[in-house]
């Protein structure tokens, strides 16, 4: 069965730090609180945003290289999902967050934080476990 696109890609002046052009998305039709026509964030290719689901991405976020956002989730504000990272479920990766390498970002989680040390193959699936891995970064950024 195909799946009917809710978006379509508008090329901008805009790269990723590697020089590969991105995409602004523009919604096809209204789903979710997105209204048809809407311009989104960034991504650079299909691949980075489910077509199925009422997944967005918004503002100046971007999702670039083989990161791919579905479900539910959201990315916004000047966030970016990168690397082979997975954000899915209700998940909210916002404001100067960076999510990449092969994290995993799902569940009903708000993900606000800026992660500059790549941690592979983390499920983030409560708040309590985003508490608990922001407090061992800190401490990690402390040693």
């Amino acid at each position: 069965m195909k799946v009917k696109k809710k978006y379509t890609l508008i090329r901008t002046g805009k790269t990723t730090v590697f020089g590969r052009p991105l995409f602004q998305v523009k919604a096809l039709f209204s789903f979710g609180i997105v209204r048809k026509g809407e311009l989104g964030g960034f991504i650079e290719k299909e691949k980075n945003l489910s077509q199925e689901g009422k997944c967005w991405v918004y503002g100046d976020a971007c999702v670039c290289g083989d990161a791919c956002v579905s479900g539910d989730a959201w990315v916004c504000g000047d966030a970016w999902v990168s690397g082979d990272a997975r954000v899915y479920g209700d998940a909210l990766v916002y404001g100067n967050a960076w999510v990449s390498g092969d994290a995993l970002v799902s569940g009903m989680i708000d993900l606000n934080a800026s992660i500059n040390v790549e941690i592979p193959r983390i499920l983030l699936d409560t708040k309590e476990k985003v508490e608990k891995y922001l407090k061992m970064l800190e401490e990690f950024v402390e040693k």
